[in-house]
């Protein structure tokens, strides 16, 4: 966690920006030394990382990355792929090297469909919601430390969908996480118009109907602001799901500074990463979440409060896709 403590306290605080029931303060740093690596939607637009399928028949909780560029590659936790049999999400970040292969894990996103609508995949441009982010690095986190690697819990997953499609009133015809974000189109642009990158910003805490939901930061200013706008639809979705009358966005930095204090004395363990630098878990009463460290350097840094909102409504049991359209 050293590495984690000295990067938050290297942050400063900006001035904060509102919309509606949803808050974001930019977090500072001068260092604005350029990334040495690609970004996974820019490297699949650029044709230099394919993902695919394993093999034909496919398996759910893995893709193929063929990194065929000689730079290294920076892959997010929650990041969205589209295409191929089904739609999936990253369960981890990650840095490969170039010239790489590898088999990567991840969740399924998209419960209706295993059937092929292309061969390999492409960016879908977007981040999982903010709160199934925090339930899924719980998941992830404990699948580490019993030996399982980075393995999610699946039917939570798509669970979680479900309900939140249901209280949206979004309909999609195989389930997909994509179909949300598309539902709420409209008013997401209302919430990126409303928020903006500042000079200097490397991360953002990030709040909801005035209590900090969590924190997006990244170890270079450019690889934030390339985020900024996936991770403020992210916590968005979350805000228009949670939205109450009257609405409320008021909270102090006071609130903020001592969320952060609790990410930096939240006590951690390292795990081995499926490429370079290692991948800190940490967890405590009132935090959670996860970081990418390479040679001291803080890669990513995600964290969630648990004081915050706690559940999304009732949880219900697994079902399968086809179960839950004869219940709706």
């Amino acid at each position: 966690m050293e590495a984690i403590q000295l990067f938050l306290k290297k942050v400063k605080l900006g001035g904060k920006q509102s919309h509606m029931n949803m808050t974001l303060f930019p977090l500072l740093a001068s260092d604005a030394r350029a990334p040495d690596y690609l970004i996974l939607e820019e490297a699949l637009g650029l044709g230099s990382v394919e993902i695919t399928e394993v093999s034909h028949g496919g398996s759910v909780p893995d893709l193929r990355l063929n990194n065929k560029s000689v730079h290294k590659l920076l892959v997010v936790d929650g990041e969205e792929l589209v295409g191929a049999k089904q739609n999936r999400i990253v369960n981890a970040t990650f840095l490969l090297a170039g010239q790489t292969e590898i088999t990567i894990p991840v969740s399924c996103v998209e419960q209706g469909r295993w059937s092929y609508r292309s061969q390999k995949f492409a960016s879908g441009k977007k981040v999982m919601p903010s709160s199934m982010r925090r339930e899924h690095q719980k998941v992830v986190a404990m699948s580490l430390n019993k030996g399982g690697g980075y393995r999610s819990n699946q039917g939570m997953i798509w669970d979680e969908l479900a309900l939140k499609s249901e209280r949206m009133a979004v309909h999609s015809s195989t389930g997909a996480m994509a179909d949300l974000f598309e539902g709420q189109r409209d008013r997401l642009g209302e919430y990126l118009k409303a928020f903006r990158v500042v000079e200097c910003q490397i991360g953002a805490v990030f709040a909801i109907n005035g209590e900090v939901v969590g924190l997006e930061c990244f170890g270079y200013q450019q690889t934030f602001s390339r985020f900024f706008q996936k991770l403020v639809q992210s916590y968005a979705l979350d805000a228009l799901d949670w939205f109450e009358e009257p609405c409320k966005n008021h909270i102090s930095g006071e609130s903020v500074r001592h969320f952060l204090e609790g990410v930096q004395n939240a006590p951690g363990k390292p795990h081995p990463s499926l490429g370079l630098g290692e991948n800190i878990r940490f967890e405590d009463n009132s935090v959670s979440g996860a970081s990418l460290v390479l040679d001291g350097r803080v890669m990513h840094l995600s964290a969630f409060s648990h004081s915050g909102h706690k559940s999304d409504g009732p949880r219900i049991p697994y079902q399968r896709f086809s179960q839950r359209k004869k219940r709706s």
